[in-house]
């Protein structure tokens, strides 16, 4: 079982990268609009194939445990990744928006470079809070 959904997740991946380099290296207007379709679809397959794979074989690894605590120290993992996961996408995502802002503001004036470097900075923040996070959860 464990194979078998190992193989289709990886089918979605290698579909994904092989449409963007395809959509890519047609680089048109119309190849874009296909390629955030792509994208869209293969994100759509590859969540419900994850979530199918947590749901199966979550539960024959928690029949492995004979105690709670390691139960517990399993929910304390996947509560470390969340956090750590979902705070790094978080920064990618300020320091991707923050980052176009500065590029702009200082092609207009050269004076605010560092300004600006102390905005990146505070987005890039967001990530090492999630961090902090995940070091708590994980030793205390």
């Amino acid at each position: 079982m464990f194979i078998k959904i190992s193989m289709l997740a990886l089918i979605v991946v290698v579909l994904t990268i092989y449409s963007g380099f395809y959509l890519l290296k047609k680089n048109n207007e119309k190849s874009e609009k296909k390629l955030k379709r792509a994208l869209k679809i293969n994100v759509s397959a590859f969540l419900p194939v994850i979530l199918m794979f947590l749901i199966l074989l979550i539960p024959e690894s928690s029949k492995a445990a004979s105690s709670t605590q390691m139960a517990s120290d399993g929910l304390k993992y996947i509560g470390a990744a969340l956090s750590t996961g979902f705070a790094t996408i978080g920064s990618g995502y300020a320091v991707g928006a923050v980052g176009q802002a500065a590029l702009g503001a200082i092609s207009e004036d050269q004076s605010i470079l560092g300004k600006t470097i102390i905005f990146v900075g505070l987005a890039e923040g967001i990530a090492i809070f999630g961090l902090i996070i995940s070091i708590l959860i994980l030793y205390a």
